[in-house]
């Protein structure tokens, strides 16, 4: 159903966006490292917080996406038409309560989440909750939108409005913290202003009429409780999966926030850094949900399964060559955010394990694209919540309180969490033609 092109043209753009996206994240860390430690420690702390909420409220786009592929795959337009407006009603409605629950809770959020940090940490990421909580309902409007543009296999729009939107944060970092020395405040007001014009733009280009699924009328918005119950049941274990993984790191977070502010920074940076190595594989793993999503709605379980396997050994390709990359300038990389000696010193000895831990990581977190793809999604939960809570957080928990490994204890416990996905994830793979299931 894809050939080498039509594959070309899906990831292309897909691996584009997601640097971007990873660069825009290391240039905010490098610009408020500016404003010195404390406000690293407090954009870091935050940003756990924005990345479970975002990644719940992609979990369900995501949903929105599976749906519409399949329909697509069915040739059944006016269905995919229809799933797309209750994905952005969903989404939209649900972000603007979080976001109001985030600026009514702001500080006792934080405290009850992070405990006691250090006064000037909380101070700063009180000050980015604020206002970056404002961006929720844009970004939730931008992922939908872009999920849907991929489930049509034109991930170029995403790709073209996230430059756009990635543009207005750098420029406006640069002048909001160099130039108008807002601090903190100066890399959070940019991230609103671009997440607004993104969603303004995505929203715009969906009614296209030359898009195959789009938003034709405003009406479509209006709830369709069968539509809503397809993507829900994609949507919500896949939302229940990210938001526990994340969550979890958010108890991991708190753990590190006990280890004094070296540690804090040294965790923040290696995070962002390594986030460089999951590129390849979340592209691949988005462009499988169009690929194995259209296969299934067309009944061809075998290509979908092929094409999986052919995409995860692109994925070790590349991932062979940034790993080696990694590791041969891991200081020079974390010399960037003028981290302190021993911050720094522990930012690459992360980076380094983590490189060479890699090596499991495209068969525990790509291949469950393809289960979900082929509405297997609530097994993938299972699996992941239960790794998350036993092997990841209860071995961190073993290493830094119990063996005193320090921060590096936290690394351990994740990549304990990592063998066992994949082993499960591998046996569950070998089976996917039979339970794959086509949306009703």
């Amino acid at each position: 159903m894809f050939n080498r092109k039509d594959l070309i043209r899906l990831l292309a753009p897909l691996i584009v966006e997601q640097i971007l996206a990873v660069l825009v994240g290391m240039a905010d860390v490098v610009m408020v490292a500016a404003v010195g430690e404390a406000a690293v420690s407090g954009v870091s702390l935050v940003d756990s917080i924005s990345i479970l909420i975002l990644q719940i409220l992609s979990a369900l786009a995501t949903g929105g996406a599976v749906i519409s592929a399949q329909y697509l795959g069915k040739k059944q337009l006016e269905n995919a038409c229809k799933a797309a407006g209750q994905l952005i009603g969903v989404t939209t409605v649900l972000s603007l309560a979080v976001s109001a629950i985030a600026l009514a809770g702001n500080r006792l959020l934080l405290a009850s989440i992070f405990g006691n940090v250090e006064t000037q940490v909380m101070s700063d990421a009180v000050i980015y909750f604020r206002i970056t909580a404002l961006s929720y309902p844009f970004m939730a409007i931008y992922n939908s939108c872009a999920a849907l543009f991929r489930s049509m296999g034109n991930s170029k729009v995403s790709m073209v409005v996230s430059m756009v939107m990635n543009t207005i944060n750098i420029a406006g970092n640069a002048i909001c913290v160099f130039g108008l020395h807002m601090g903190v405040a100066g890399v959070a007001f940019p991230t609103l202003a671009s997440r607004m014009v993104a969603a303004v733009m995505m929203f715009y280009l969906i009614q296209s009429p030359d898009n195959s699924v789009r938003i034709k009328r405003l009406d479509e918005l209006r709830p369709d409780f069968h539509m809503i119950r397809n993507i829900l049941s994609v949507g919500i274990p896949n939302g229940l999966e990210n938001g526990m993984f994340q969550f979890g790191k958010i108890a991991l977070q708190s753990l590190v926030s006990s280890l004094g502010t070296a540690a804090i920074a040294s965790y923040a940076v290696a995070s962002n850094l390594v986030t460089l190595l999951y590129l390849p594989g979340n592209a691949i793993g988005l462009g499988l949900i169009t690929i194995v999503g259209q296969c299934v709605g067309a009944g061809e379980r075998k290509q979908a399964k092929q094409y999986t396997r052919r995409l995860v050994m692109v994925n070790y390709g590349i991932l062979l060559v940034l790993c080696i990359v990694m590791i041969v300038f891991s200081g020079q990389l974390v010399s960037i955010y003028h981290l302190s000696a021993e911050a720094a010193r522990i930012s690459v000895q992360m980076i380094e394990a983590h490189s060479y831990a890699m090596i499991v990581w495209p068969i525990a977190f790509t291949i469950p694209y393809s289960l979900r793809a082929s509405m297997d999604a609530k097994f993938t939960m299972a699996v992941s919540v239960f790794s998350m809570w036993l092997f990841r957080i209860a071995s961190a928990y073993f290493f830094v309180q119990i063996m005193n490994l320090g921060v590096m204890g936290i690394w351990y416990g994740m990549f304990i969490d990592w063998f066992f996905r994949a082993a499960v994830f591998a046996l569950r793979f070998r089976g996917i033609e039979k339970r794959a299931v086509s949306v009703s």
